[in-house]
């Protein structure tokens, strides 16, 4: 069984910054590509920034030079840094997994629960 837990949402006013954290846990050997999407009310979800095993990033244009991903091979974990943040920016963020490697076999697409982040004029 592999799971992603997403934490580092909350509340916060326009132009501060969150950090958001994302663990896998399992019998896990490693993950290839990992990624945050985000969901607004009413509209559908869409990829924020994702990063490779190797540490290749990209970014949506709405948060280049805003928000940074990153990712500790070792810990098997992807963060997200948001910082000048905007009222647009608030949704549900989720953690993806594009390919995880087990002692069982693969697992693919493997989605955390999202954590709600919410940006106050």
């Amino acid at each position: 069984q592999v799971q992603l837990v997403e934490s580092g949402g909350g509340l916060v006013q326009a132009g501060g910054s969150l950090r958001l954290s994302c663990a896998a846990s399992g019998r896990i050997r490693s993950i290839n590509a990992m990624g945050w999407y985000r969901q607004a009310p009413g509209k559908q979800r869409e990829l924020v920034a994702a990063i490779t095993s190797g540490g290749s990033t990209n970014y949506a244009d709405s948060v280049k030079g805003r928000f940074t991903i990153s990712r500790d091979n070792a810990k098997n974990t992807v963060y997200l840094q948001m910082n000048s943040l905007k009222p647009e920016d608030t949704a549900v963020y989720y953690c993806n997994a594009d390919r995880i490697s087990t002692y069982w076999g693969p697992v693919n697409d493997c989605w955390g629960q999202g954590t709600q982040v919410t940006v106050s004029s």
